[in-house]
This record gives structure tokens, C-alpha cells and sequence, in this order.
């Protein structure tokens, strides 16, 4: 730059979707199957297996993508069986405000976990074929897990978390 006598050096690009992404839907997309057991006496639940597949275009690094895919089954986990802020309605106070008393999975929560990807070669969505994932592995790990405790009670629950008092 002091070569050319330069102060700066200003580059503009604009990117935008092409007219042919407009025709598609080219979010990212997955299934999630979960095995639990429940205690009949106690009414607590054990997830016991995860099986994920998801499919997000072309996976750029596979090391990290599966972290971020098992993080979010343990996320769903606890939105499913333990994470619930309890509020003090008459002073509007949350009643658990820290780790000591807001109950999150823990490795003993979680015990076999297998994520699978499904690669798509996928050029519409960008010239890469990346598409984001996001939260996309939590978002159906609540729901996976409450029908199969339905389907090992008999019982829908449709308030999170599913606690031993719902199933009793």
C-alpha cells in the first residue's frame, strides 16, 4: 500500500440468493431416535440410547460438526428430563439461579450417543454446499424422548421436563 501511496484498501461484495434458491427449500434437516427406561416404582427416566441423523450439506469438518451434534442431544436431554426454572410467583424471583440448583445432564445422564451424517452435494444452496446446523441437533431430542417414555408408560407428557410425579 505505501508502494502505490494508498491510505486504504476498500473491497465491496454483495452477495445475494440466486433466483433458482428461491424454488427450493434448503434448510437442514434431521431424525432422531431415542431408547429410555423407566423406573415403573419410581418414575424416573434413564435415556439409555441416541441415534441422530442428520443431513446438512457438505460437512467441513466432521471432528467438530459431531461435538456440536452430541452437544445438542445433551442439551435436549435436559430440556426433556431435568432443566426447569422454577419462579416464586408472589416476588417474581427465579427460584434457581445458579448450577447448584438448576439440574443440567451430566456424563452419567448420558450414556450411548451416535450421530450420522448424510452428506448432500448440494449446489443451490451455495457454490460450497454448506448448509448451517445450528441448533438443528436439540430441537428434536425433547420430543424423541417424550414419545418413547409414551410409548414405555402409556402416558403423553406435553410439559417439560418429565419428572417422577408426571409419570406417577
Amino acid at each position: 500500500m505505501r508502494r502505490n501511496n494508498l491510505p486504504e484498501l476498500t473491497d465491496i461484495h454483495e452477495a445475494k440468493p440466486s433466483a433458482e434458491r428461491q424454488k427450493y427449500a434448503t434448510g437442514a434437516h434431521g431424525a432422531q431416535f431415542v431408547e429410555v427406561k423407566v423406573d415403573p416404582d419410581l418414575g424416573t427416566v434413564r435415556v439409555t440410547r441416541v441415534i441422530e441423523a442428520t443431513a446438512c450439506g457438505k460437512i467441513m469438518n466432521p471432528k467438530t460438526s459431531h461435538s456440536q451434534e452430541i452437544g445438542g442431544i445433551v442439551w435436549g436431554i435436559g430440556m426433556a428430563l431435568t432443566e426447569a426454572t422454577e419462579i416464586d410467583h408472589r416476588y417474581g424471583r427465579i427460584m434457581n439461579p445458579n448450577l447448584q440448583h438448576y439440574h443440567v445432564p451430566v456424563n452419567a445422564d448420558v450414556l450411548n450417543v451416535e450421530t450420522l451424517f448424510v452428506e448432500e452435494d448440494d449446489k443451490i444452496v451455495n457454490p460450497l454446499g454448506i448448509k448451517g446446523m445450528g441448533e438443528l441437533g436439540m430441537v428434536g431430542i425433547p420430543a424423541a424422548i417424550a414419545n418413547a417414555v409414551f410409548h414405555a408408560t402409556g402416558k403423553r407428557v406435553r410439559d417439560l421436563p418429565i419428572t417422577p410425579d408426571k409419570l406417577l
